[in-house]
């Protein structure tokens, strides 16, 4: 079981991204799922979190311009990016806690996707 992460890139100021993160192999369920960030020189931050029924906490940086969500049926998460802004480039990483077919807990950490905002 691992996670898959996608997306990233570049984008203008004011533009948008979408990444996605999805867990491959045979799970029982997801527990949550969420995104973290660094840029250069900064400190890895939270910027989202998704539980397997939808509840959310998002940073207050991005309150109002990301939206996470999930599909359960697909084990995959997504982290909506409008409005981007300059200071939101950043490795973004995705790690999720899913429970096994047999109930164990399992934690779980993707590898890391460049967002870069540059006009």
């Amino acid at each position: 079981v691992q996670l898959q992460a996608s997306g990233g890139g570049l984008a203008q100021p004011e533009g948008s991204l979408r990444l996605s993160c999805a867990v491959s192999g045979s799970i029982g369920s997801i527990s949550f799922m969420d995104y973290y960030r660094q840029g250069t020189g900064k400190q890895r931050e939270l910027v989202a979190s998704i539980t397997s029924r939808g509840v959310t906490n998002y940073a207050d940086s991005v309150k109002g311009r990301f939206t996470i969500s999930i599909d359960n049926a697909k084990n995959t998460m997504y982290l909506q990016m409008n409005s981007l802004k300059p200071e939101d480039t950043a490795v973004y990483y995705c790690s999720a806690v899913v429970l096994s077919e047999m109930g164990d807990t399992i934690a779980l950490g993707g590898q890391g996707t460049q967002v870069t905002v540059s006009s």
